[in-house]
């Protein structure tokens, strides 16, 4: 219940203003959203993309914080997102409108992305985060985090942890080693050895 109502005072202040380069797509319910997030200087690993980000909130949020990660969506003649939720009348301008194709989301390229679309980052831990924290300001930090970023690169490992993760289902994370047992991103453990990136 608590989830909710922060969750209600978030999506009333997202739909007024976002910051520039930040655009929510869906948030039908107060289990997922999704946002699209855009890297508004000139780093030439990001010019001109756009990427969307999930995020999945459990009751216990904002005291733990949710599950964020990059979602690849496929090109189309539209945003699947978008002309399911009602909230994409809402959208800022960045969104694509429901005349022109829509030309899909990748999974950015940087050390601490996974080509899964996990991100390693700790605020979204549980030792880094705090309940002051917001879907904004989470998608604040990542623009932050590939703005300053020069490697194209993947994580170390980014295959292996890939193969044992797999994607994002409907009972959870699961891949082909663990057989779909619906792991979970706070199950897993980072080292945030590199603050550099």
């Amino acid at each position: 219940m608590f989830a909710a109502k922060r969750l209600g005072k978030e999506l009333q202040k997202a739909k007024l203003k976002l910051p520039p380069g930040i655009d929510l797509v869906k948030s039908d319910d107060f289990r997922e959203w999704q946002v699209d997030i855009q890297v508004l200087d000139s780093n030439p690993l990001y010019l001109n993309q756009v990427y969307r980000l999930c995020f999945i909130f459990s009751d216990s949020y904002p005291i733990e914080a949710p599950e964020v990660c990059f979602i690849h969506v496929p090109a189309s003649a539209s945003d699947p997102a978008a002309t399911s939720s009602s909230s994409s009348s809402s959208s800022s301008s960045s969104s694509q409108p429901s005349s022109s194709p829509f030309a899909g989301r990748s999974i950015p390229i940087h050390p601490h992305i996974y080509s899964n679309g996990i991100i390693c980052l700790d605020l979204l831990g549980s030792a880094g985060w705090s309940p002051v924290q917001s879907v904004e300001s989470v998608c604040m930090s990542i623009q932050s985090m590939l703005t300053g970023n020069t490697k194209n690169q993947r994580p170390e490992g980014d295959q292996q942890f890939c193969q044992s993760m797999g994607v994002r289902g409907p009972h959870g994370w699961g891949g082909r080693r663990s057989g779909g047992n619906g792991r979970g991103l706070r199950d897993v453990r980072f080292a945030y050895d590199d603050d550099t990136v």
